[in-house]
């Protein structure tokens, strides 16, 4: 049979891996002059290549759609990639998180070892060769054009093109226009894993400041939308960082987020001492005031808090900078301890779709046959990771998406 994979990514090349070994004949069509380019940025360029948590927590971690995925996260787990990757001479080893990466810490050696297994399954590539439109005949994909206008005949289609998310590695939403053409519904593509930006201007005096074991806190007026530990980074326009981007999943999801946002309702609230109480921490506060006895406040509080972070600090806690630390009150202290315990941005909105990791929306989950991921509308017609209406967590989980899905189209 002969199929054709529209789309050299994650998804892309595993599709036409087991496809070519199911006996298929497989020609790959990439519109970029070489694959896996956003593979090559993912994990900071080490390759975040899966997550390593039982499988059943995975749906839990699909925050779009992700009951869509259980048939094919059932018959490609995350122990078949790593197998997998082990197979094609990617070494794995487990960090925190469960993430999985690759030994090398290189996500250039992903890709090698992804391209010397097309070449070993004689799949063939064809880059710089974006593709226009599909070829349906009596409802039936018979072929594929590109904008060249080369027709490539086929019996089959894999579709794997991607988001929109990370244009300049070829992830522009073409897929969509070429889904949309034959019939398709597309699921309007909003920033998922994305940074938030803030209402807060003073914020840009804490540009570049990373903190790590903080909890953050997202609210919808008095609903909690979503809560988190670990690691964030302050950034010119707001906030950023791996519990943010995952916070920004769930906060696209709450109903007319859009409004929301103008109206000032959305807050962000920062725990930087999680292990304390606001009890302790008070306590805690105290004892770093004697050891700076008679020293001004502004110059107290280097045990506690990194040096970019003291004087936003002092001007938010409203405290005089110059007072003695000896004569600061027990109702300073406490109103000092709640502002570490709750320090409060608003949250204005999400950065654009290009500064996303992942792309949520896309081709409709209810035109897609869960189990085979063929199309409900055109015979022969595959889908395959982010071009599909599902995205996930930072954390690996988009990319073994990427993976089921495209073994599962491959079958």
């Amino acid at each position: 049979m002969n199929v054709i994979v529209i789309g050299g990514g994650a998804a892309g090349m595993m599709a036409a891996i087991m496809s070519s070994r199911n006996g298929n004949q497989v020609t790959i069509l990439e519109k970029m002059r070489s694959m896996g380019r956003k593979l090559s940025i993912t994990g900071k360029g080490r390759c975040n290549i899966t997550n390593a948590t039982d499988m059943d927590n995975f749906i839990k971690n699909v925050p779009g759609n992700g009951k869509f995925l259980f048939s094919a996260f059932s018959k490609f787990t995350n122990q078949d990639a790593i197998n997998f990757f082990n197979e094609i001479g990617v070494k794995t080893k487990v960090e925190r998180g469960d993430r999985v990466f690759p030994v090398s810490d290189s996500a250039m050696e992903v890709i090698d070892k992804l391209k010397k297994e097309l070449d070993k399954q004689n799949v063939k590539v064809i880059v710089d060769s974006p593709v226009k439109c599909l070829v349906v005949e009596d409802g039936r994909v018979t072929g594929v054009k590109t904008e060249a206008g080369k027709t490539y005949s086929c019996d089959k289609v894999i579709l794997a093109t991607g988001g929109k998310s990370y244009p300049t590695t070829g992830s522009t939403g073409d897929g969509y226009k070429i889904a949309k053409m034959v019939g398709h519904t597309i699921v309007e593509p909003k920033p998922s894993l994305v940074p938030l930006e803030t209402y807060e201007k003073k914020i840009e005096k804490l540009q570049g400041l990373s903190l790590k074991n903080v909890g953050i806190k997202i609210f919808d007026g008095t609903k909690l939308v979503y809560e988190d530990f670990g690691e964030m980074l302050f950034a010119h326009y707001g906030v950023t960082g791996p519990i943010i981007l995952s916070g920004s999943a769930h906060l696209l999801r709450v109903k007319n987020i859009e409004e929301k946002l103008k109206s000032q309702t959305i807050k962000i609230k920062i725990d930087l001492k999680p292990a304390l109480t606001t009890e302790k921490l008070e306590a805690r506060i105290q004892r770093d005031l004697e050891k700076y006895t008679k020293k001004q406040y502004k110059n107290s509080l280097a045990d506690l808090l990194p040096g970019k972070m003291i004087p936003y600090i002092v001007e938010e806690s409203g405290i005089d900078e110059e007072k003695q630390t000896d004569q600061i009150t027990k109702e300073e202290r406490k109103n000092l301890a709640e502002l570490l315990k709750n320090l409060e941005f608003t949250i204005k909105g999400f950065r654009p779709i290009e500064e996303a990791i992942i792309t949520a929306g896309g081709i409709s989950t209810k035109e897609i046959n869960a189990s085979t991921m063929e199309s409900k509308i055109v015979n022969g017609l595959y889908f395959a990771g982010e071009i599909i209406d599902v995205d996930a967590y930072t954390g690996g989980f988009n990319l073994q998406i990427a993976y089921s899905t495209a073994y599962v189209a491959a079958q």
